[in-house]
């Protein structure tokens, strides 16, 4: 902050207003006493967050994309860590292949994901199904996951581990004493910004959700089609909190500086 100047400062001060602002109003909203979206309100009420509760469908939708997020955050990282120590360590015929396959969901429209997807699950039966859900959300996140481990890999010391394999300790243990220790915060942040993704992933999973299979950003989608009242703000709310209290938990444990900018 001290190497910035006055003219600095302020740019970043309007920028960081600029994009707090939204998310302020929303949450100002979610207190509305009033039964439609608006600014300013009379008083203040806790109802919307009532009606959020009250509400089977939002609930149902809410556990299910937890649940969605934590298996396609887990998958992908199950993917992103071995892929990673393949291209990081090793020169192979069609590694850049493999890199440019893994990362493809970044370049690809989700709105053509989702076409493909709709089609391909019709042609299989797979219409419906949970599991077919979350390969495909673990197949869209593992690009974020990969990201971050493949820069906690590349460039790491191998002394450490070339010191414990000629001690006779073999690659699994080598690998669970030493490597996964050292590459662990970029491997939390692949996995946190993975769930995230995940998380909040709507325009591919609204072609490819069911009745049975709908995670909150479609059931928030489907609401405000059809619907002005304020519990998508509370249900917003809610998710910006949450988002918030996961980033403090993850700086606490880990630390932001480490996940974010590989710091040491």
């Amino acid at each position: 902050m001290g190497e910035n100047g006055p003219a600095a400062l302020i740019f970043h001060t309007l920028f960081t207003a600029f994009i707090i602002a939204p998310l302020a109003v929303i949450i100002l909203v979610s207190f509305s006493d009033k039964g439609f979206i608006s600014m300013p309100f009379d008083g203040a009420s806790l109802r919307w967050y009532r009606a959020m509760l009250d509400a089977p469908e939002l609930m149902s939708a809410f556990w299910l994309s937890i649940w969605l997020g934590l298996g396609a955050a887990t998958v992908a990282t199950a993917v992103a860590i071995p892929a990673a120590i393949a291209i990081a360590r090793y020169r192979f015929i069609g590694r850049d292949a493999l890199t440019a396959l893994l990362l493809s969901p970044l370049m690809i429209p989700h709105v053509v994901l989702g076409v493909a997807f709709l089609r391909f699950f019709s042609v299989m039966g797979w219409t419906g199904s949970f599991a077919a859900l979350l390969l495909v959300h673990a197949l869209i996140v593992v690009p974020f996951s990969l990201r971050l481990t493949l820069a906690a890999i590349i460039g790491l010391d191998r002394d450490a581990e070339l010191a414990a394999r000629s001690l006779g300790a073999t690659r699994w243990i080598s690998f669970r004493r030493i490597l996964f220790p050292l590459i662990l915060p970029g491997v939390v942040g692949g996995w946190v910004l993975a769930f995230i993704q995940s998380f909040d992933e709507v325009t591919m999973t609204i072609f490819v959700a069911t009745p049975g299979t709908t995670t909150l950003p479609v059931a928030l989608y489907h609401r405000v089609s059809m619907l002005t009242d304020p519990v998508t703000t509370s249900v917003s709310t809610v998710m910006i909190v949450g988002t918030m209290l996961l980033m403090f938990v993850l700086d606490r444990v880990v630390g932001l500086d480490k996940v974010l900018i590989g710091k040491k």
